[in-house]
């Protein structure tokens, strides 16, 4: 049975960090112990949504310590949400947006019920659909890097009206591309962190890597 069609007034839009900057941040580690300096790196130099992966240990209390104190206009989510109860987890912690590798209604419920975003991943169309009708706030096309953004468009043609998030294997050379083809926002794990999330981790050349992704944000939205 399909999901039902979700009233326009009860999904939860897309932020103005994620509409403006068009870039979500992907924190994936063993451990969380380095993800503050991480995330502190990337604010600086523009990227305002951030997402911390379940897989993570330690990610929940990074994203309560980080949601007390980072600015108004940033987003902090949590990633490989699988279940309602995490989804209310991220919620106490502090998150205001859940990612899923998958499309599961539940779990897009349960954040509308939060009033905070959903991003569902989604490989096919009729996927991309199911998490859109189900009301998620955008859909992540996931792994995006098998299928190219030559496929986002293709699949944009019929369905122009759901904002796709193209991640998992998103090159920072590629987000031009991607953006041009027609994504919302993309989303950037380790192609962006690089090792920064290691101990001793490049800092400094994570900051190089986030400004080149704003600079390619930049030359698509002029």
């Amino acid at each position: 049975m399909s999901a039902p069609q979700v009233p326009v007034t009860a999904r939860v839009p897309l932020s103005e960090a994620v509409t403006t900057t068009r870039v979500v941040a992907i924190l994936r580690a063993g451990d969380a112990s380095r993800a503050e300096a991480v995330v502190d790196v990337l604010l600086q130099n523009g990227i305002r949504s951030v997402e911390l992966t379940l897989t993570t240990a330690g990610a929940l209390d990074v994203v309560a310590r980080l949601a007390a104190r980072v600015p108004d206009d940033t987003d902090i989510g949590v990633g490989t949400v699988l279940t309602a109860d995490e989804v209310d987890r991220a919620v106490d912690a502090g998150a205001r947006f859940v990612v899923s590798p998958s499309v599961d209604v539940g779990v897009i419920e349960a954040a509308t019920r939060h009033g905070i975003a959903s991003y569902p991943g989604a490989f096919t169309p009729t996927e991309i659909r199911a998490a859109w009708t189900a009301g998620a706030s955008a859909v992540k096309l996931f792994p995006a890097g098998v299928l190219g953004p030559e496929y986002l468009q293709a699949v944009r043609a019929p369905l122009p009206n759901i904002p796709l998030v193209p991640t998992g294997g998103v090159a920072v050379e590629a987000v031009g591309a991607w953006l041009a083809a027609g994504a919302t926002a993309v989303g950037l794990g380790s192609p962006l962190i690089g090792d920064a999330l290691s101990p001793g981790g490049d800092l400094d050349a994570l900051a190089r890597r986030a400004r080149e992704v704003r600079a390619a944000v930049g030359a698509q939205v002029r």
